[in-house]
């Protein structure tokens, strides 16, 4: 595999290991789990293997099969190198999405820690085709799982070979660069996958919740404006030094659409953050479209910067308090205009 990560054997205790960590999270069948990882390499130290190794999992399927082992686990330890390629499909059994993203992960994370990254075009291990499987099994399979946990814990496996604490958020950042590759291969815009990554979402899934939501907000005849509003928000709150935290004083609200915005808040408030708490984060952004309306008043009519000092603050506040709300989903102030 790699010298300075140590040999296949090891390699193999720390798939393991992290498959077991995943196992657990999932729910899944532990003792499938941990025979799959165990002979996942088995085949590698075969002739067949040696001779063509384009059969490397399929034939350590057919051993397994041979040896009587559990259907999962021979699958599953054909389906570790899964998908093969952009046009192959996902690992189809919990075992082999699990030990999949297992062994790409111990490979992404060694690699990195060793400072043998890709560089331009060379990609030797083909962390680029490693990093698009954890993503697309962990999304296309449904599996709530967070990758800079399951980072974090692969990198402490290592630790007998090398420091890869060190390469954490770099690792991730990779990795979601090529989820941005992902997103634009299948037509989404830029700035949605834009408005998404700036919240830096860890859970793949949840990420392609926000992705999918935020583009069929893109296309509401609201977004436009409520996107500007949410740009125009948040200059004036990079602008001020008011406390942030501080809440809005319903009695210094002296404008008819500050009144209006205020309450239309609260309502929505009460209504939408359950849908964020759900991940249902569509129904959420399309409830919040009728804000289009209110805070077109309120920047019509409402002089937020004004001379008296508490009155600017609450309405700061009252921003801040929208801006907050939205940010439960995407940063909008990043989507273009259509």
């Amino acid at each position: 595999f790699q010298a300075k990560l140590g040999s296949i054997a090891e390699k193999t205790q720390r798939v393991t290991k992290l498959a077991e960590s995943i196992a657990e999270q999932l729910g899944s069948n532990l003792e499938y789990i941990k025979r799959a990882a165990l002979l996942s390499k088995c085949d590698l130290m075969t002739d067949m293997v040696g001779e063509f190794a384009s059969l490397q999992g399929v034939m350590g399927k057919c051993y397994a099969q041979r040896a009587g082992e559990a259907d999962e686990v021979a699958t599953a330890i054909d389906e570790q190198y899964k998908p093969r390629g952009a046009s192959d499909d996902t690992a189809a059994t919990t075992t082999g999405q699990i030990l999949s993203i297992s062994d790409k992960l111990d490979t992404l994370v060694g690699i990195f820690a060793i400072g043998q990254k890709p560089t331009g075009e060379k990609d030797p291990y083909a962390l680029r085709r490693a990093s698009l499987g954890v993503l697309r099994t962990i999304i296309e399979r449904k599996l709530d799982l967070d990758l800079k946990e399951l980072i974090s814990t692969s990198a402490s496996l290592l630790k007998d070979k090398v420091d890869a604490s060190k390469v954490e958020q770099e690792v991730f950042d990779y990795i979601i660069e090529r989820l941005r590759a992902y997103y634009l291969d299948r037509g989404i815009t830029a700035d949605v996958f834009d408005a998404v990554s700036a919240l830096s979402p860890s859970r793949p899934l949840d990420f392609d919740k926000r992705i999918k939501a935020v583009s069929v907000f893109r296309e509401m005849a609201e977004a436009e404006s409520l996107a500007a509003a949410n740009k125009r928000v948040g200059n004036i709150l990079k602008k001020s030094a008011v406390d942030k935290t501080i809440a809005v004083d319903e009695s210094l609200l002296s404008e008819d659409a500050e009144k209006n915005l205020f309450e239309t808040l609260n309502l929505l408030s009460k209504a939408v953050e359950p849908l964020f708490d759900s991940g249902d984060y569509e129904s959420a952004l399309s409830k919040l479209s009728s804000l289009r309306d209110p805070v077109d008043a309120f920047f019509d009519s409402v002089m937020v910067m004004t001379d008296d000092e508490a009155i600017k603050n609450n309405r700061i506040a009252l921003l801040n308090n929208m801006n907050q709300l939205f940010l439960r989903a995407a940063d909008l102030s990043r989507l273009h205009q259509s």
